[in-house]
């Protein structure tokens, strides 16, 4: 099991890694200093990539940047940040330096993405919603913002991921791509399933329904689910 690693630590661990990238691909260098040499810290770099992922028109750049930059200073958001790079540090073989989700990985930044629409759900409802529609556009990624999404996760592909605006997921799961946490069309509000912590939902599997599953649950690829699951099963 590998260590996890935060704060400082992570941001320099990342440093390195990135000057090993320019080392070995010189024609990366601008891309790398823009996104990471640029910066002191990891939140600040965050903020950079989804601003300049996610903005529209270069006169929405300077407040978007704001925006993105003052959810990023939660505390609890940092936390879920650092701790999404561990997660997927250690459970995606694919992933061989701490700096990968960060620079490339679009599950990890539509993640970021909605973290920070989240943040202005029910406050800045528009901003909420243009971050929604722009990383559906960019990254074939739906997440309503008002889905509450734990720590720890690691989204890998993320290709054609929909989770629905009352759908709840702990902390430390794994998420593949196709996955849908819809609704059934019969209930009103309280309508997407709640995951539990450590759960794995594999490829193109779909749970429908105000339902929970439990923590520590595995859902095969290409499952349909409509029931509760208990936890361990």
């Amino acid at each position: 099991v590998n260590k996890k690693t935060y704060g400082n630590d992570l941001w320099n661990i990342i440093i390195k890694e990135t000057e090993i990238l320019k080392s070995s691909d010189p024609e990366l260098e601008d891309f790398l200093e823009k996104n990471i040499f640029s910066f002191d810290n990891l939140f600040d770099s965050v903020t950079n990539i989804l601003t300049n992922k996610l903005s529209d028109k270069k006169d929405s750049v300077n407040s978007l940047r704001e925006s993105i930059s003052i959810a990023l200073s939660s505390e609890i958001i940092q936390l879920s940040i650092e701790e999404d790079i561990n997660s997927v540090f250690e459970k995606d073989p694919a992933c061989r330096f701490y700096c990968q989700p960060l620079l490339f990985f679009k599950g990890f930044q539509a993640l970021q993405a909605h973290r920070v629409a989240n943040h202005y759900w029910k406050k800045k409802i528009g901003t909420s919603l243009f971050i929604q529609s722009k990383v559906s556009e960019l990254f074939n990624i739906d997440i309503h913002p008002g889905a509450k999404i734990g720590k720890g996760i690691m989204i890998d592909h993320a290709s054609g991921l929909v989770i629905g605006e009352t759908a709840e997921i702990g902390d430390d799961c794994s998420i593949f791509h196709g996955v849908s946490l819809g609704g059934i069309g019969s209930e009103v509000y309280d309508r997407h399933p709640k995951v539990g912590k450590n759960v794995l939902l594999a490829a193109n599997s779909t749970i429908l329904g105000n339902i929970k599953i439990g923590d520590n649950v595995k859902i095969g690829a290409g499952s349909v689910v409509i029931n509760d699951i208990p936890e361990n099963s």
